[in-house]
């Protein structure tokens, strides 16, 4: 039973309002019918002057005239009506005899009146009926603030999903991509509602409901929809915090009202958004009772997906991104007999997920889908129809009538980093520190072949924190990575602040998230991956909100996490020893580059690669080197491949020659 809260003052609750309210409606019910309708009375009668009178007087046309006090009423003909006429009474004394001779009957001259039904409707029927309906609609208000509007608390149970009619959402699984598995699963279930003969005729029924599992984003809602699209059944759409009430039991009344109409509506589709909310594991050792209400809805939820009859069509669908809270009981077979996994897109569905959403954008012959897709590794599908939306508004922007790969390249990097910061203008030095820094990544990258090849290098700063970044695609999607590579890795994350303390002698805060990731590669090498020589295959962590962050929590005691702690700081120096002797052994390429980014602010991974090479080949790179320049030098490398190549055929055939004279002497 619910705690009503105590009233310390001990003073009654006002009704102060409902008073108010009576009082201004006694008040302007008495104000029309003192002064309003009097007033609306009063109209009907014509004031004229006292010489207007006489003279109506004088012809003949007064007809009747009463004399009182203060005004003259009498009525006149004109154009062949009898009006009421009101003048000020003067100080006549042969007013008499004048109304005498003209033969005006001296009577009583009352004004016409509305009716008395009239009167009775426009002063108290038709302001008590305003008041009526204005006192409802404060009600409603009062009530809506107390969250008793449509679903809210004063609704008293009442269910407030959104019913979409057959086929109303107008989504089929033809606009869902990237989820092929996933959509398998669900195609069953439309194939049941079209044809449930075919499996009640084997003995089969259908699943009661199906649970859709996966991080944010990656399409759990439009999946439901595209469900109840193509089965053309109605579809109920409501999210579990609606369940959640300010009184007890009315969370459960409103998940009994849901099948309610479900039923009655059957076939249908019920689908319940972040289920989580109410489907958390119930605590047994809680003794503050905060959790009534939501165990409650639990426990009425698990009742109705129990109790209800599955051969009549009605389809549980349910969404969340945090499977490992949700209750035991709402997980087992006979309420939702199916998980499905809606993961993150690997290459071909974040191509395929990229036409969708393109299908309506004008594109131009430059646009390769692939090569953005091998860019987003890691993206889910509503990243990826920003990515293509924010495209368009560049294309837009630039006075484009079509969307280009260049455009689809910066749609990435607005997504990913954000837009170019123009107004923040970094000094002389710091574009030195941020072009050494971000060239330092790229170096190590290029020196090591367990790295990813860099495509773009930039020291323009961005809204989301970055001075500068280092964009690296990969060569193909991978599922794995092996030690080599996470070692890789880890050298790449430190070259930037290795070639900051090998030129300047000295270090910055711009390698704090660096370092951040670093840390983190390295912590999972030890703790998860069982890549550590003191601590083996021993798994020391395990991974929370898989689906969220991924959070990685350590499960073991203080002195191992210590060792663990040890063991990380140990990887990081050695990591960061070999980025400073990388940078250091080639030193030169790396003020050539550095030189060269600071001049254009933002250089591609090709011009990195030719300016690097001819470095390395011994060419001589001017300080001052333009697009011409690089041209010519990208020219003179590939001559000096070709030189190369051609010497070593030589050595290989004269290596060849000398196989058998040896073999002979022997």
């Amino acid at each position: 039973m619910e705690e009503m809260p105590m009233n310390i003052d001990h003073k009654k609750p006002e009704n102060r309002p409902l008073y108010i309210f009576a009082l201004i409606a006694v008040v302007v019910i008495l104000f029309l019918n003192i002064f309003a309708i009097p007033a609306m009375q009063e109209r009907s009668v014509e004031k004229t002057d006292y010489s207007t009178f006489l003279s109506n007087v004088e012809r003949g046309n007064v007809s009747k005239a009463e004399v009182q006090d203060d005004y003259i009423y009498y009525i006149v003909r004109k154009n062949g009506e009898d009006v009421v006429c009101k003048t000020v009474r003067m100080d006549d004394p042969d007013l008499v005899s004048r109304l005498y001779e003209a033969g005006t009957s001296m009577e009583a001259v009352e004004p016409q009146k509305q009716s008395i039904l009239l009167s009775l409707v426009i002063g108290y029927v038709i302001p008590i009926v305003i008041f009526v309906f204005l006192g409802r609609w404060l009600s409603k208000k009062m009530m809506s603030s107390m969250g008793g509007g449509p679903g809210g608390a004063m609704s008293f149970g009442k269910s407030n999903a959104k019913v979409y009619v057959k086929s109303s959402t107008g989504i089929k699984f033809t606009d869902v991509a990237g989820e092929d598995e996933a959509k398998e699963l669900l195609t069953e279930i439309v194939d049941y509602l079209h044809n449930p003969q075919k499996y009640t005729e084997i003995g089969a029924s259908m699943p009661k409901g199906a649970l859709l599992v996966g991080p944010p984003g990656t399409g759990k809602t439009l999946l439901a929809k595209a469900v109840a699209g193509e089965a053309e059944v109605p579809f109920f759409s409501i999210s579990g915090s609606e369940f959640v009430e300010m009184f007890v039991g009315m969370g459960a009344a409103k998940v009994r009202d849901l099948f309610k109409q479900a039923n009655e509506k059957a076939p249908c589709i019920v689908f319940i958004d972040e289920i989580d909310t109410i489907g958390k594991k119930r605590d047994s050792g809680s003794f503050t009772g905060g959790n009534d209400e939501r165990e409650q809805t639990l426990n009425q939820l698990l009742t109705e997906m129990d109790g209800f009859d599955g051969s009549k069509g009605v389809v549980i669908l349910a969404a969340t991104n945090r499977p490992e809270v949700l209750d035991p009981a709402l997980l087992r077979p006979g309420r939702f007999d199916r998980r499905v996994i809606v993961d993150r897109p690997d290459l071909k569905g974040r191509i395929e997920i990229l036409k969708v959403h393109a299908r309506n954008v004008h594109l131009d012959e430059t646009v390769d889908f692939e090569n953005i897709a091998l860019a987003t590794s890691g993206a889910v599908g509503s990243d990826l129809a920003n990515m293509i939306n924010e495209a368009a508004i560049l294309a837009v922007k630039s006075g484009r009538s079509a969307v280009s790969q260049k455009d689809l390249l910066e749609a990435v990097e607005v997504v990913l980093v954000g837009k170019e910061k123009k107004d923040r203008i970094l000094s002389a030095q710091e574009r030195r520190i941020v072009s050494y820094h971000e060239v330092g990544h790229a170096l190590v990258s290029a020196l090591q072949k367990d790295s990813e090849p860099v495509q773009k290098i930039t020291i323009v700063p961005r809204t989301m924190g970055a001075l500068g970044y280092v964009m690296q695609v990969p060569e193909e999607e991978k599922y794995l990575n092996t030690q080599k590579e996470l070692e890789a890795m880890l050298v790449g994350y430190l070259g930037g602040r290795a070639a900051e303390e090998i030129v300047f002698d000295s270090v910055t805060t711009g390698a704090s998230n660096d370092i951040e990731q670093a840390t983190k590669v390295a912590r999972a090498m030890i703790t998860q991956y069982g890549m550590s020589k003191k601590f083996g295959l021993m798994g020391l962590a395990t991974q929370e909100n898989q689906y969220l962050n991924g959070r990685a929590v350590l499960n073991c005691g203080d002195n191992t996490a210590t060792e663990v702690d040890h063991e990380v700081m140990e990887l990081l120096r050695v990591s960061y020893e070999e980025a400073k002797r990388l940078i250091s052994s080639h030193r030169k390429a790396l003020d050539k580059i550095a030189a060269y980014l600071i001049r254009k602010e933002t250089i591609t991974g090709k011009e990195f690669m030719i300016i690097f090479r001819a470095v390395e080949k011994g060419l001589e790179v001017s300080d001052v080197l333009d697009a011409e320049g690089l041209k010519a030098l990208d020219e003179a490398v590939k001559a000096e491949d070709k030189t190369d190549e051609a010497n070593a055929d030589t050595e290989t055939a004269e290596s060849a020659i000398a196989v058998p004279a040896i073999e002979q002497y022997r």
